[in-house]
């Protein structure tokens, strides 16, 4: 019996010792969005032995499962046939209240990796790492606003006049975070059972708004469980008739909600090569040049850490997210902040994402441009000293962010490093869905970003 059969017939057993009869299985698209189901055990014995078939609409529709006019993969002229997935077996988790264990599929394709699969896409990057001997540690932190809410009632309000679970600018409140100590510990317990633990979980400055930092993790693990959190973390809310939102901005009135990256990287012997006793800073040559890395390339990458017509409205001067490629040591006005700590936490964090993009596609982007900058030996401009929208106006034009997704969409079209990194089809399929994005706006009015961003993003 080889090893696949022999752990397929221990999960099995243990699941009807349990007496568990059902899995249930997810798949992430081009946004995000966790596409999934329940299958019985037969089922799931069959997928771990074989892979399985879904229907690949899931890569020719947007948020809101309207069918893409353009799509060149899938549409009504390819009659929607599965795609081929398969589960992964070590991402085995129990979720809270079901007595269900949840798996993350990945779509494949005959030959290798699904050219549009955002897992595959962040594998293909970190195995350019492997190939140099390195790994990633990173982590995922979101800001989110939570609601005394329910999908119904916010479709009845029609997104307006919405009552925030509590009031008031209190950030870093133990006042607030004690009043709803059960939501919070609850929380962390809910996160902890699904092997997607919070580090740290206080209030930020607004009403209802709350920030999660993961706990980093080596290697794909860390968007993995970035991207369960997302999604779970609305599913604890609803099951007690609140909501969060992820959305980059939900009110002109408050901050946008970031999704902060940290990482750092590791040689084979597990030292981190970012720190430098010797050097100012900390800051060794791999870090500096990963630093001149992501102020050349982030720009041209930006709308996969700003995929959605609402992330633009987060990226402006004052509201604690960048406008251009800055960086600066321990400097949260900068997009890139290095931050010191020797070879126990020396990393750097880009403050670029948004809390509404996909964790897969902003890590691919993030360690693709610094990957870029080690390989080209790329040195960074002058660590911003102070505010950091002061010098914008001083900055190199390619360091400018695109103040638009229509703009960003384009800049990523004609990059050379996305298509040498993901390829031609990847890079065509996701500008084209960024661009269907900015249409879809055109034609409609008033609330159209938080009906279509509010719960599903």
């Amino acid at each position: 019996m080889d090893k696949d059969q022999t752990v397929l017939e221990h999960k099995l057993a243990q699941y009807k010792e349990r007496d568990v009869f059902q899995v249930k299985l997810g798949l992430t698209d081009i946004d995000g969005v966790i596409r999934g189901k329940y299958v019985g055990l037969e089922k799931f014995a069959s997928l771990l032995s074989k892979q399985g078939g879904f229907c690949d609409c899931v890569f020719g529709w947007d948020v809101d499962d309207q069918l893409y006019d353009a799509g060149r993969y899938t549409g009504w002229h390819t009659g929607f046939p599965d795609a081929s997935y398969r589960l992964i077996v070590d991402s085995e988790r129990w979720l809270p209240d079901e007595n269900c264990p949840f798996f993350i599929g990945e779509f494949v394709a005959t030959a290798g990796p699904h050219p549009l699969c955002p897992r595959s896409v962040l594998s293909g990057v970190l195995n350019e790492y492997a190939n140099l001997g390195l790994r990633v540690r990173s982590g995922f932190e979101y800001e989110f606003f939570v609601f005394d809410e329910t999908p119904h009632s916010v479709r009845d309000k029609d997104y307006q006049n919405l009552t925030p679970l509590s009031p008031g600018n209190f950030g870093y409140s133990v006042l607030r975070a004690s009043a709803h100590s059960t939501d919070f510990l609850e929380l962390m317990d809910w996160c902890r059972q699904m092997d997607c633990d919070i580090e740290g979980l206080h209030c930020e400055t607004g009403p209802g708004v709350w920030e999660a930092a993961l706990q980093s993790q080596i290697g794909i693990e860390a968007a993995d469980r970035a991207n369960l959190f997302k999604t779970f973390a609305k599913v604890y809310f609803q099951k007690r008739d609140m909501m969060a939102t992820f959305m980059a901005k939900w009110s002109m009135d408050y901050p946008g909600q970031s999704g902060h990256f940290h990482f750092s990287l590791c040689d084979e012997n597990d030292v981190n090569i970012f720190a430098d006793g010797a050097a100012p800073q900390g800051m060794s040559e791999a870090q500096r040049f990963a630093v001149g890395g992501l102020q050349r390339y982030l720009p041209e990458l930006l709308p996969m850490l700003a995929p959605t017509i609402n992330s633009y409205t987060r990226l402006v001067k004052g509201a604690w997210a960048p406008t251009a490629a800055t960086w600066g040591v321990e400097n949260r006005t900068a997009a890139i902040r290095v931050i010191p700590g020797g070879v126990s936490s020396q990393r750097i964090e880009c403050r670029v994402g948004g809390a509404d993009a996909n964790p897969y596609l902003v890590a691919a982007a993030v360690l693709s441009a610094g990957l870029a900058g080690m390989r080209e030996r790329l040195e960074p401009d002058g660590a911003v000293q102070g505010n950091a929208y002061d010098l914008e106006e001083s900055l190199p034009e390619h360091f400018r962010f695109a103040n638009n997704l229509a703009d960003a969409a384009g800049a990523m079209h004609g990059s050379k490093l996305a298509r040498e990194m993901y390829g031609d089809e990847f890079v065509e399929h996701f500008v084209m869905s960024r661009r269907w994005e900015v249409q879809e706006y055109q034609r409609n009015l008033n609330n159209w970003q938080l009906r279509r961003y509010f719960e599903i993003i």
